[in-house]
């Protein structure tokens, strides 16, 4: 239809076409040439602006689990964090961080970036192009998700005023310094980091992002300590519902939703692999739901709503580092298995180390992510968007070891030095609220309203 009024009405009209399709056919290689190169560069940067954007939208969704799964009285301090992480954390990515993760390294790629500004990055903003702005926005919201991970592991007992410091050491400078790691090239090869040059694959992340926010999580928690009535004078740990269970799957349905830009905008080109890795992300995802709901029913006697809700997320973060490399046969065993993680994690760290993590963040990006960058080393298919093949494909064990070795790496990195920052600024500033301000809800003592005004709510402990 929009063809026809450019090129007239009536009769004319298959003389017209066929002579402009004839000058479409007559142009000069040159200039075909230099059209097909504007026409996917502008499809890439829109394609990774639109996964972007999908990547910011999933902080509704972590600020739906997290405030779901925990109580009402503190839901507002809640969603105010994942406020928090996603503005003062893309400012301090700004500023610090993606310089830190994408600069040219001055200690062998372990270190990190050079400097702090933009110009060290071979970025100037009088020669920054079109895809540069795009490539910074999409990183830093993957920034942001990692220091989100945090809030959840350590809900209902912390300081608002000093989660500010949390976020800001979290994007500024442990998540930069390991993504250098593994993905320090994205910005040039003379910036690969260590593990990526010995052959580390971690396509969207599993790792770099949810492992690292699940591993600060862990640390977090044990400085804190338990919420008060969690564990009893005999040790044994008392279940504190959410408040929210819908909530709680809208969010979950929403970072499902997300997570297509997560993994599917981590080629940052429009190709024919993105069908791939969606096609991969949502099986996984599904088989993490019949997994951990398989699990729950099995070892409860009921299909357990949050557990079943958490296997979703478990499949996803499972997926995240092997979508691009692994056959849709392979996503469903790698969500499969990674539902059944995260019900035995949560009661592992709930039960047996006695780690009070309210929305069970450790095990979900903690521990599944850990399998599913490990899981990369077993069932990437060879030849497979360049993969060299995966232990049960006849590819041998190195790679599984190389998958290992950047596991623990930033296992020590994230969960050592989150650890550290943990202690100090419980040390200096506090990391706690009183026993009295937790009882009463950090909605009221932290932000001076309820997140549900008008609404009697019943106290237990």
């Amino acid at each position: 239809m929009i063809f026809s009024r450019i090129i007239g009405k009536g009769a004319a009209r298959p003389l017209l076409a066929a002579a402009a399709l004839a000058g479409v056919f007559t142009m000069l290689p040159e200039q075909a040439h230099a059209e097909d190169f504007l026409t996917q560069g502008n499809a890439n940067i829109l394609w990774t602006l639109i996964a972007g954007i999908l990547v910011m939208f999933m902080q509704a969704g972590f600020a739906c689990v997290e405030a779901g799964f925990t109580r009402a009285k503190s839901a507002g301090n809640i969603i105010m964090k994942n406020f928090l992480d996603f503005g003062v954390g893309q400012i301090t990515f700004f500023l610090f961080g993606f310089a830190l993760m994408f600069g040219i390294d001055a200690g062998g790629g372990f270190i990190g970036g050079s400097g702090f500004a933009l110009s060290n990055l071979g970025l100037d903003y009088d020669t920054l192009a079109g895809f540069d702005y795009t490539f910074w926005f999409f990183q830093s919201v993957f920034a942001a998700t990692a220091a989100t991970i945090v809030s959840g592991g350590i809900a209902e007992r912390t300081k608002f005023s000093s989660y500010i410091l949390i976020s800001i050491v979290v994007t500024g400078l442990i998540y930069p310094i390991s993504g250098h790691w593994a993905w320090g090239s994205l910005n040039g090869a003379e910036s690969a980091g260590w593990l990526e040059s010995m052959g580390f694959m971690d396509f969207a992340g599993s790792t770099v992002v949810h492992s690292c926010g699940g591993w600060l999580a862990l640390a977090g928690a044990m400085v804190l300590g338990p919420r008060l009535g969690k564990y009893g004078p005999d040790g044994q740990a008392n279940a504190i519902p959410g408040h929210n269970i819908p909530l709680g799957a809208l969010g979950v349905f929403i970072l499902w939703f997300g997570w297509f830009g997560f993994n599917a905008g981590s080629t940052t080109t429009a190709d024919n692999t993105i069908g791939l890795i969606a096609m991969n992300t949502s099986l996984a995802a599904g088989a993490g739901v019949i997994g951990a709901m398989a699990t729950s029913w099995i070892r409860y006697g009921k299909p357990d709503m949050s557990m079943t809700m958490n296997g979703a997320l478990a499949g996803l973060v499972g997926i995240t580092a092997g979508c691009y490399t692994v056959s849709p046969f392979g996503s469903i065993v790698i969500g499969l298995i990674a539902g059944l993680l995260v019900v035995l994690s949560i009661e592992f760290i709930d039960k047996v180390l006695k780690v009070d993590d309210p929305v069970g963040a450790v095990s979900v990006h903690g521990t599944c992510g850990a399998w599913g960058t490990i899981a990369t080393g077993l069932f990437t298919v060879p030849g497979l968007n360049g993969g060299a093949g995966g232990l049960l494909y006849g590819g041998g064990i190195g790679q599984t070891i190389t998958q290992i070795v950047g596991v623990a790496a930033v296992f020590v990195w994230a969960f050592g030095l989150g650890f550290i920052a943990f202690s100090i600024i419980k040390a200096i500033f506090g990391l706690r609220v009183s026993e009295q301000e937790e009882m009463a809800g950090l909605d009221i003592v932290e932000h001076g309203s309820e997140s549900y005004a008008g609404f009697q709510i019943f106290r237990t402990e």
